[in-house]
């Protein structure tokens, strides 16, 4: 039996992993849940789950959810703030971590996770976005192991051999290729982008996600991420990394080898299934996913309009940059989005501001997370005085 923590349990990686982990209830139990601030949807989640830790990230709700889950005559613990989130992370009572909190504030209790040695299941892209040589670092200073749940960098780890990460040391394998599913907006001219709305960019064509990473898929900036991620968890080179769209989105991603060979891993646009093969590897369990008919299957590729999307283009600028030039990039983008889901800033106005944030701070050394917190909230300044001028 496994105890699970599951940093980001209200979003919709957390519902999909408690949905996995409710079907194996002889091999996998709820150790803590976490969220930020909805004391509702946590409280719902502790009465189904029971965990023996509940912890809500904003230390003035704290003493709210209590009451909750006391008016409901639940036992869970409670704690609160980011020392809580730590702790947790690093709680030997825990076997999995699952790092699901959104952007940067999922930093921390990440790189703790790494350090104590558990299996880290990696949602949290932003933490080797921010933090790539930290995280590391972490790894090999606890010993412990890190699988992606992403949807492309687990089917990287599976197309790949045992326990890859470094790519460029084997020499057998030419590139990576992570797909995309060009977003609702595939297509398009930068004209047409003009006039859109948070609502048009959050309607996925194929997946279920939150709002922030939504906006990521359509100005193609969630790729950008995953290409930097990439090269963090894999040790490859940029230019070994391609992004290819692929509107149907079930080829996940695909190595290529040096003879020629494809290995591609198929499987529904469900989180579900990365999520069970995360935690149940080397072996497999079920995950509640419809299975693929090959039968029915229409697969079709075309190269990503990097000219109409730049925020993929500034992603690889960033990376090749190095130092602290991805943290920008990332909290310089979590800063547009938002401006752009409260109406402050249009679609096309995301790359604008990255951009101009980038050409404004010049990569410093990664040094510690204290500096790239820093340079975080440094970034998150210039990018909101940059929207307001534009506004």
């Amino acid at each position: 039996m496994k105890s699970v923590a599951i940093f980001g349990a209200t979003g919709s990686i957390g519902g999909s992993a408690l949905d996995v982990i409710a079907r194996h209830p002889d091999r996998f139990r709820v150790g803590a849940l976490t969220a930020h601030r909805n004391i509702e949807a946590l409280t719902e989640l502790c009465a189904r789950h029971r965990p023996d830790l509940a912890i809500i990230a904003d230390p003035a709700c704290e003493n709210e959810f209590a009451t909750a889950l006391k008016t409901r005559g639940l036992a869970t613990r409670v704690a609160s703030g980011e020392a809580a989130l730590e702790r947790a992370a690093e709680d030997a009572s825990n076997d999995i971590v699952i790092a699901a909190i959104v952007g940067a504030a999922g930093l921390r209790s990440t790189l703790a996770a790494a350090r104590s040695g558990k299996r880290l299941l990696l949602a949290n892209k932003e933490s080797a976005v921010m933090a790539g040589p930290l995280l590391r670092a972490a790894l090999a200073e606890g010993g412990g192991e890190l699988i992606p749940i992403d949807s492309e960098h687990n089917a990287l780890f599976q197309c790949l051999p045992p326990r890859c990460n470094d790519v460029a040391a084997r020499g057998d394998i030419r590139r990576l290729w992570l797909t995309a599913s060009g977003g609702p907006f595939r297509g398009r001219t930068r004209t047409q982008l003009a006039d859109v709305t948070p609502e048009q960019a959050c309607a996925h064509p194929n997946w279920r996600m939150g709002r922030k990473i939504s906006v990521d898929s359509a100005t193609l900036m969630n790729k950008g991420l995953e290409v930097i991620e990439a090269q963090v968890l894999f040790g490859v080179a940029e230019p070994a990394i391609e992004v290819v769209v692929h509107p149907q989105s079930l080829v996940h991603s695909l190595v290529e080898y040096v003879d020629g060979s494809f290995l591609a891993q198929l499987g529904q646009p469900d989180m579900r299934t990365a999520i069970a093969h995360a935690l149940a590897w080397p072996e497999r369990i079920e995950a509640g996913v419809a299975p693929l008919d090959p039968c029915t299957l229409t697969l079709q590729f075309e190269a990503p309009d990097s000219d109409t999307f730049r925020c993929l283009v500034l992603a690889r600028q960033a990376l090749r940059a190095g130092g602290d030039a991805p943290a920008v990039l990332n909290a310089a983008n979590e800063a547009a989005v938002a401006a752009f889901l409260e109406g402050r800033l249009t679609f096309l106005g995301i790359a604008q501001t990255i951009e101009s944030v980038l050409n404004e701070l010049p990569p410093q050394p990664v040094v510690d997370v204290g500096t790239l917190i820093e340079r975080d909230l440094t970034a998150r300044r210039v990018a909101a005085r940059i929207i307001q001028r534009v506004q």
